[in-house]
């Protein structure tokens, strides 16, 4: 049996995929992203920078992982706080970032959408900085916290992020995906499955995915989270959870949302 959950192992997967010595950007609203980052500064990569969307903070700490005292977490740690245009056009493009996206959906060749759908019509959150960063960088990945049909689709109701394309002049392809059921990388302008988390068969992902799959020919599986890992998750880097925030949805992520702000207005951390 798991002694972890799933979103432990998108922030293991996440972690793993941080060198020493990089620059992390992190978007809005994105837990899962910080957790394994900061998961990756407390075990391999102590010298990881962070540069925070969330405060227009660059800095070598990150903010304590909450809900209503993360920005001025981010303002007191942070070393410049440049703000998000001169942040995302002038500053990060000289230090080639790491930055993990959340797409509303993704095809095949890696091209997303996140400004809105027509069936239903919804307006999604935004863009932020990803039509500028994906046409020049070459340091892009993705995280699918609920692998489905709806998100990887055979194409995009509108193009808001770049993929894989004859027209892309600076930059490259997308690097890499986690989602909760695996791992995938791009190849000759397809998304294939490098990785299936334990448990989990090609076949499932496949129902899961809009779009015909390619698999590594060394597919293999996910190694699980160390107890390490899980130890410095749980009881170091997001004591409150708020990881679990982006794998819940209904009554549970109400719930989940509850508990953390009643925590944190008890436990001031500034």
């Amino acid at each position: 049996m798991k002694d972890y959950t799933v979103d432990e192992l998108i922030a293991v997967c996440i972690a793993r995929q941080v060198e020493d010595g990089e620059v992390l950007a992190q978007g809005m609203n994105t837990p899962l992203v910080m957790a394994g980052y900061m998961l990756a500064q407390q075990t391999h990569a102590p010298n990881v920078r962070f540069a925070s969307a969330i405060g227009q903070s660059i800095g070598h700490r990150a903010a304590p992982m909450g809900i209503i005292n993360t920005e001025a977490g981010w303002l007191q740690n942070g070393l410049i706080h440049p703000g998000f245009l001169m942040a995302a056009l002038d500053l990060l493009p000289k230090f080639s970032p790491k930055e993990f996206f959340r797409p509303a959906q993704i095809d095949a060749a890696g091209f997303t959408n996140n400004i809105r759908l027509p069936r239903p019509a919804m307006r999604l959150p935004g863009t932020g900085g990803i039509p500028d960063v994906t046409v020049y960088s070459s340091r892009i990945y993705f995280y699918v916290p609920r692998h489905s049909p709806a998100v990887f689709v055979e194409q995009v109701a509108v193009r808001s992020g770049m993929g894989d394309s004859p027209e892309r002049k600076r930059g490259a392809p997308p690097r890499y995906l986690v989602s909760d059921l695996g791992q995938f990388t791009w190849l000759d302008g397809r998304m294939r499955a490098t990785h299936l988390h334990p448990g989990v068969a090609l076949e499932h992902i496949q129902r899961k995915t809009g779009f015909t799959l390619d698999a590594a020919p060394d597919l293999s599986t996910t190694e699980p989270p160390s107890m390490e890992e899980l130890r410095l998750l749980r009881e170091v880097i997001d004591p409150l959870g708020v990881r679990k925030l982006e794998t819940l949805a209904g009554a549970a992520r109400k719930d989940l949302l509850r508990a953390i702000i009643l925590s944190e207005s008890m436990h001031q951390s500034y």
